[in-house]
């Protein structure tokens, strides 16, 4: 067999520290690799700041979706190409299986042209004027009625102007690759991932006439908290909460910086949506 031919790309592997076939996976693919790149470094964990200090060429994710979602948004303004390595359960982001990775190593790593450039968030939280939280989005921020769980009112304004208030369990914002995730299991559309848009979804508004809206990607979003419950909360990602008070205010917007994903080359780019959320699926008839 031909040795494998080694390039001058630079790599750091991150494993999802609540993954433990991840740590295994790691090891096994940084020995796998040394003899293909330069191997930069390799942790456990999913802040990535060391691997954007060093302008790594990729980043290698080994786990589930919240692993690499976490990764990126740890990256902020210094976003890097990453790779996706499953080792979770649906693995829709993190498209690549070890033995996929294995076989595309040299495309994944060298190809910049499986490399989709996606919108991510920018979202902060205000109280009085003062700003409490600040995070990079990949998905989504969802505002959720919470404890004692009685409907919420919400206003909504874009660009400056009101256009609503609406009461219900809450509200979506979300980027088209977060578009199916919560915004799908919420009726709202599903966006192609590198469409630069904003996804604004009510979440079970009292209302007909409150539907999904496709906005475009310099839009400003403000959600001001009219009537909320004690446990009202603003989710990140599904993993960085702020709660929040009647008067605060949650401003979304595109975030200067944009996700850069690898594609898997072997499959097409819906593959993902019609074989693992089985969209277009024909009943069964017998």
């Amino acid at each position: 067999m031909a040795k494998a031919k080694r390039t001058s790309r630079r790599v750091f592997f991150l494993a999802g520290p609540n993954k433990p076939k991840a740590s295994l996976v790691l090891r096994k693919l940084v020995t796998f690799s040394k003899t293909r790149c330069d191997v930069v470094g390799h942790e456990v964990g999913l802040d990535a700041s060391r691997a954007a200090r060093e302008a790594v060429d990729r980043i290698v994710v080994l786990g589930g979706d919240g692993t690499l979602i976490g990764v990126a948004r740890s990256l902020g303004d210094r976003q890097r190409p990453l790779i996706g390595v499953n080792v979770g359960k649906l693995g829709y982001l993190a498209e690549f299986s070890l033995d996929e990775f294995e076989r595309c190593f040299d495309q994944a790593i060298g190809d910049d042209r499986l490399i989709g450039i996606r919108t991510l968030l920018s979202v902060s939280v205000s109280r009085k004027g003062k700003t409490r939280h600040e995070s990079v989005s990949v998905n989504d921020c969802v505002i959720q009625a919470g404890p004692p769980f009685r409907m919420v009112r919400l206003g909504l304004s874009i660009d400056g102007e009101r256009l609503t208030e609406m009461a219900g369990d809450g509200i979506i914002v979300c980027t088209p690759t977060g578009s199916t995730a919560h915004n799908l299991s919420a009726g709202g559309p599903i966006m192609q991932p590198d469409v630069d848009a904003i996804v604004v979804t009510p979440l079970c508004a009292h209302s007909l006439t409150h539907k999904p809206l496709v906005l475009g990607s310099r839009a400003v979003i403000q959600i001001s908290a009219e009537e909320v419950n004690d446990g009202t909360t603003a989710i990140i990602d599904g993993q960085v909460s702020c709660p929040m008070h009647d008067g605060d205010v949650v401003t979304v917007r595109r975030f200067p910086e944009a996700l850069r994903l690898v594609r898997n080359p072997l499959y097409p780019p819906w593959h993902n949506l019609m074989t693992k959320l089985r969209w277009g699926l024909s009943p069964n008839y017998e």
